[in-house]
Parts: C-alpha cells; structure tokens; sequence
C-alpha cells in the first residue's frame, strides 16, 4: 500500500525548478494515524499503525523535492528510485546523500545509470568485492579505507538537514494524521509538505 504525490506538481514549488545541479538528502519517518494516544491502544490492545513518509530534501534550499508516503512496512531502500524521479523532473540532482537503509547494489546501479553520485554509507560489513556492483565496489573501498576523508568529499554532514524538516514539520502540524482512510491520509501528508515548501521559500 503506496501513494506517490510529487510536490513538485503541486503549483507551490515552481521555484525549485533551477539550471543548476543540486544535492539532495532523503530519509523517512513514522507519522501516527490517530492522535487518541498511547494509552488507548494498550486499554484496548489494538494496533493502528502509522504511515511512513519518506522525502527527498534540497539541501541548499531546504525544500522538500519529492514525497513518497507508504504502510510501515515498506523499507527505505524501495522508495529511492522513486524519490528521486520525481525530484528529477524539475531538477538537475548532482549527488544523493543517504545513510545505510539504502545500501543496496540495486540503488548503486540505478543512481550510476542515472549520471548522480551516490553517496550512500554502506554498512559496515560489507566486502570490498564487486558482487556485480562496480559503483557500490568503489564507495566500500573509499569508506573502508578513510571513512572521515569520504564523509567530507561528499558533504555527507549535510544529511542532518532532512531530520531538521522532519523536525519541524511535526512540531508545526503534529506527530498525527487526522484523516481516516488511506488515500486522504496519503492527501492529508501531500498538503502539508506542500505548505512547509511554502513556508521555507518565503523570505521574511
């Protein structure tokens, strides 16, 4: 159970649209479906669940690029190809900062085929040998040799910047959705990163 909203499309975010390369980070976070509290699915031993909402953010303007919204249970890696098509309509991406929950020789391939760096951290046992993955060969030896040295070839410090806009989403519009079946909740979560890029582009 998917939904894919690009928030490029949403009329707001014209100015994304830019001549020049960009880097993005992504990641993605829990939203609640109901805000009745904890304490009622432990009373009454029901689970809800939550939404997954996983984004791609400009790191220079802050802006949300891309927003895929899932069921729980879709792991992080199987959105990236998504995330970053739809931020790629309006936008020329450079590189793609993103921690190990995309660490798949899949991911490498697509992002090589696609002319964008991956600087994704591999994990932490992985084996120097190609496996099929030329790409993702050359970042494990990179990593596993001067892992500080890559980090700063890639401004990979600049990954904080996505948990900052999930940081201040929540606190703008809660931990929750208020709506009741899944598509309007998959609308509920496209609206309201639609008015944080609002809000980030105004300039006060």
């Amino acid at each position: 159970m998917e939904g894919v909203y690009p928030v490029n499309r949403s009329g707001l975010q014209e100015d994304l649209k830019t001549d020049k390369d960009i880097v993005i980070t992504m990641d993605d976070t829990g939203i609640k479906v109901s805000n009745r509290g904890e304490w009622m699915r432990h009373k009454w031993h029901v689970r809800r669940g939550y939404l997954k909402i996983h984004v791609a953010v400009d790191i220079r303007s802050k802006k949300v690029v891309s927003l895929v919204v899932t069921s729980e249970e879709v792991h992080s890696s199987k959105v990236l190809k998504k995330l970053v098509k739809e931020a790629s309509e309006n936008n020329d991406i450079k590189r793609v900062l993103a921690d190990g929950a995309y660490d798949t020789k899949e991911n490498f391939r697509y992002l090589a085929y696609n002319g964008i760096e991956a600087a994704i951290k591999v994990k932490k046992n992985s084996s120097g040998k190609s496996n099929g993955c030329y790409p993702r060969k050359l970042a494990v030896l990179q990593q596993l040799s001067d892992f500080g040295g890559w980090k700063r070839s890639v401004s990979y410090g600049h990954r904080w910047i996505v948990e900052s806009v999930f940081s201040a989403m929540k606190r703008t519009f809660g931990e929750y959705v208020m709506a009741r079946n899944y598509q309007n909740m998959v609308k509920e979560m496209f609206l309201k990163v639609s008015v944080y890029n609002m809000f980030t582009g105004m300039k006060l």
